[in-house]
């Protein structure tokens, strides 16, 4: 991948506003005790032989337990989650047909990251070779929305724009209580697994302006730091060869209806921060340190905690967060026709409750895994 900095941005100057492209993770599970199980090369091989549009779509991630599906460029929001759908059909299809099932939350509750083999490509190899333990810890499982902005100068802002607001979409896509066959306390292990752990991760800096970022990836660059752009990892950050702001804050969602809302709300929370800086509404570049203050508390409690309002610097509840970012958003919903359909609960507040109850891990982690098949799967007739 070019780190040519001056093509990137050319690439966003090409760019169409409000395409949108999603990818999505999955663990590939045993049906029987739902471990993972390392197939991946072997649904990419069959859908390479007896469906091409699928095998076009699916990709290899770190580990070779995990298959994830993209979308490929939609027109809208709405396109691209149709296009989706079909993608979604046919893998649940072909993995029911390799008799596996296949799992959407941010962490595998008890697999142990030290019997996950990795898979063989160029990428991953540079990937644990540079990463080491960092890597190779990092089973975890993810929502990616990429949705077009033209130009890069508006790329950069946007990013900046939303840096506020990346907790609150990680407290609703909290989705991964358990890491290490424990319950973490936490909404979102798979945020501290992943984001804590991984250099130049997390809330990014803001830039301000295009040439900044720019220097800073050249900088990377000459310092061997990095050897290509997507080994900057922030959880918002701009596409160099898709001229798109790329949203990865957000687990891997258990329903296919959550995931489809929490992608329109996203599309719709980079449309806005365009528009807000097309109309020169003013912002304010809060310091890493205190959006940290948000990010741990989306990690810790998810929705069931409070927030900061970060214009009265008080408490919120999350639900109130969750409200104010509809707000912010309506003008862009409403021009896009978004109205996402989010859940009373999101899947670490069910998965929480059960676990209150004293179900023990395996039939919470089976309770999701029969939802993700029967609402991402609809056309899997029942085992």
């Amino acid at each position: 991948m070019s780190l040519d900095t001056d093509r990137a941005a050319e690439a966003f100057a090409a760019s169409t506003d409000w395409t949108v492209g999603l990818e999505e993770e999955f663990a590939i599970l045993d049906p029987d005790t739902l471990d993972l199980v390392p197939r991946f090369e072997e649904l990419r091989d069959v859908a390479a032989a007896t469906d091409p549009a699928l095998s076009h779509s699916i990709a290899g991630e770190l580990i070779s337990s995990e298959i994830e599906i993209r979308s490929g460029r939609g027109e809208d929001v709405h396109d691209a989650q149709a296009r989706q759908r079909d993608f979604r059909r046919r893998l649940f299809d072909l993995a029911a047909r390799r008799g596996l099932v296949l799992g959407s939350t941010g962490t595998h509750p008890w697999a142990d990251y030290r019997e996950q083999p990795n898979i063989d490509t160029e990428h991953y190899r540079r990937v644990v070779e540079g990463l080491q333990y960092v890597a190779r810890r990092n089973n975890t499982f993810s929502l990616h929305v990429h949705v077009g902005v033209q130009g890069a100068e508006r790329a950069i802002a946007v990013c900046d724009r939303l840096r506020p607001v990346l907790p609150t979409l990680l407290a609703i896509s909290a989705n991964s209580p358990y890491l290490d066959a424990r319950d973490s306390g936490l909404h979102s292990a798979r945020t501290q697994s992943f984001t804590k752990s991984f250099p130049r991760c997390g809330i990014p800096d803001a830039f301000g302006d295009w040439q900044t970022y720019a220097q800073y990836i050249d900088f990377l660059t000459r310092t061997r730091s990095i050897v290509e752009y997507t080994q900057v990892w922030w959880s918002v950050r701009p596409h160099f060869s898709f001229g798109t702001v790329e949203v990865r804050i957000a687990d891997a969602q258990g329903t296919a209806t959550e995931s489809d809302a929490l992608a329109q709300l996203v599309v719709a929370s980079v449309a806005q921060a365009a528009r807000d800086e097309d109309e020169g509404r003013p912002r304010v570049d809060l310091p890493g340190r205190v959006l940290e203050e948000n990010l741990w508390r989306a990690i810790r409690y998810g929705m069931d905690g409070p927030l900061i309002d970060f214009a009265t610097m008080a408490e919120q509840p999350a639900a109130a967060a969750l409200a104010g970012l509809l707000t912010w958003t309506a003008p862009m919903r409403s021009e896009l026709g978004i109205e996402p359909a989010l859940p009373a609960l999101n899947g670490a507040q069910r998965q929480r409750r059960a676990i209150a109850s004293g179900a023990p891990i395996e039939e919470v982690y089976a309770a999701s895994v029969q939802d993700t098949r029967h609402t991402y799967a609809q056309e899997v007739p029942a085992s």
